[in-house]
């Protein structure tokens, strides 16, 4: 809850507009709440108004501050459903087909944020994967000078000594299965973006493998290698603050008892806040595997590379989750024309 609350902190300061397109789900509508009631910004439920009211009032959950939107009653669904049908032109979609896709919550959401109608969304509680991923991949497309979108957990565990006072960045967990070195090295650098926004530290990441320093070989370990060296390069490039490290076993990289064993001359090792998984599967089992046996509160996916903050929760997700993962992606918003200066959602809606 430290961290959390840190979170929340800082979007009191500036806070933000999320849009959540599960309007109806009950760890939505509790979480809407909690945002509003904190003071947090202004939650947007998207879906049926009658439908809302109703779920509502069977939690007996106010919806003062809340805003709704029905897509389908949306002055705005004329000029969304005419940006889609441009932006989808090339793949053969007509106006009547946009419209009906520009009815569908996800999309809609998708929209309002790369209209500038939200400053983030979330969305995953009641949707499988490819259904949140989908929209935005379709209309947000990729920041400025990144050519990966990917994702990161934040999970938050008990034993302070862990991460950055028991705060632990992974990535990537939710997005590319079998990441290249150039991905890979992608993904340490976006996640220690975050890292370094959230925490306000210097990220210390280590680039996991089943190996620490050459203690095994395989073509595995040397795409973990090259990937740390041109993440560290990137990480210059883009004069971000970091330190990278890598191939690291997961206890050198979190266990200083192990890392003076494994890796001594290390600025990572023992001591990593951030830690980037060789391909999904590793991410995947690994985060979830902390997040139930260390019972650590669990924030995510939030998307990373996108031109937009958003996130694609899991399925599982508390309304305190979903809470948290709003926050965080208020807070990417604050920094969002910072880290990436340029626009391009609005070009490429524009064309």
């Amino acid at each position: 809850m430290r961290f959390i609350t840190s979170v929340i902190e800082k979007l009191q300061r500036h806070p933000k507009r999320i849009v959540f397109p599960e309007g109806t789900e009950p760890r939505v509508l509790q979480a809407a709440r909690q945002f509003f009631a904190l003071r947090m910004g202004v939650p947007i439920l998207l879906g049926n108004r009658g439908q809302i009211k109703h779920a509502a009032e069977q939690l007996n959950v106010p919806l003062d501050g809340v805003r709704i939107i029905d897509p389908a009653q949306s002055e705005e669904l004329e000029v969304f459903t005419r940006r889609f049908e441009r932006l989808r032109r090339s793949k053969g979609i007509n106006e009547n087909e946009a419209r009906k896709t520009m009815l569908k919550p996800n999309y809609f959401g998708a929209m309002m944020i790369a209209m500038r109608h939200a400053d983030g969304l979330v969305s995953g509680t009641s949707e499988v994967s490819g259904s949140v991923l989908r929209p935005l991949f379709q209309i947000i497309k990729v920041a400025p000078a990144t050519t990966t979108a990917s994702s990161c957990m934040v999970l938050e565990v008990e034993q302070t000594s862990i991460g950055e006072n028991g705060t632990l960045f992974l990535g990537d967990c939710g997005v590319i299965p079998e990441p290249t070195v150039e991905q890979l090295a992608d993904i340490a650098v976006g996640t220690a973006e975050l890292a370094r926004q959230l925490l306000g530290v210097r990220p210390r990441v280590a680039l996991l493998s089943y190996s620490t320093k050459g203690s095994a070989t395989h073509p595995s370990i040397g795409k973990v290698q090259a990937a740390t060296a041109l993440a560290a390069q990137k990480a210059a490039q883009k004069m971000i603050e970091a330190d990278f490290d890598g191939e690291l076993q997961v206890d050198a990289a979190i266990i200083p008892e192990v890392a003076v064993r494994k890796a001594s001359d290390s600025k990572v090792a023992g001591r990593a806040n951030v830690l980037i998984f060789p391909d999904l599967n590793s991410g995947n089992i690994g985060s979830k595997l902390i997040q139930h046996i260390a019972r650590a509160h669990a924030y995510g996916q939030i998307l990373l590379g996108l031109d937009r903050p958003a996130a694609e929760i899991s399925r599982g997700s508390s309304a305190h989750d979903v809470l948290g993962v709003a926050g965080i992606v208020g807070v990417q918003s604050i920094e969002f024309s910072r880290l990436y200066p340029e626009e391009s959602s609005m070009a490429h809606l524009d064309t």
